[in-house]
């Protein structure tokens, strides 16, 4: 009867330590979830807030004023515009050597 008793106190303490281990495990994994939660949340608030800039920053109106102040372009006008024209042969035909310019009006 003495050994009985000793082996179920043995399995009790073994189990009972087993319940806490898995106890401790189980509220780790808990705060590993709500901490993966909290991430989630943050990084959607984080992508909708680039939406919003995106959509912001896209604006032509936007665009158009950061390119005339910051940048100080103008609009294309035909006095600023540049023609460039292929070589002729003699007897008035272009010369057709490789790729056509960029930009050359025929």
């Amino acid at each position: 009867m003495g050994r009985l008793s000793f082996l179920l106190a043995v399995a009790l303490m073994v189990s009972a330590m087993a319940l806490v281990t898995s106890q401790y495990q189980a509220r780790r994994l808990f705060v590993q979830m709500e901490r993966g939660k909290n991430e989630a949340r943050e990084l959607d608030v984080q992508w909708r807030q680039l939406q919003l800039d995106q959509t912001a920053n896209a604006k032509h109106s936007l665009i158009d004023e950061v390119s005339r102040n910051q940048l100080k372009m103008e609009a294309v006008t035909p006095g600023h515009t540049v023609y460039l024209a292929r070589p002729r042969e003699a007897n008035g035909a272009p010369i057709v050597s490789g790729a056509p310019l960029a930009g050359a009006v025929q």
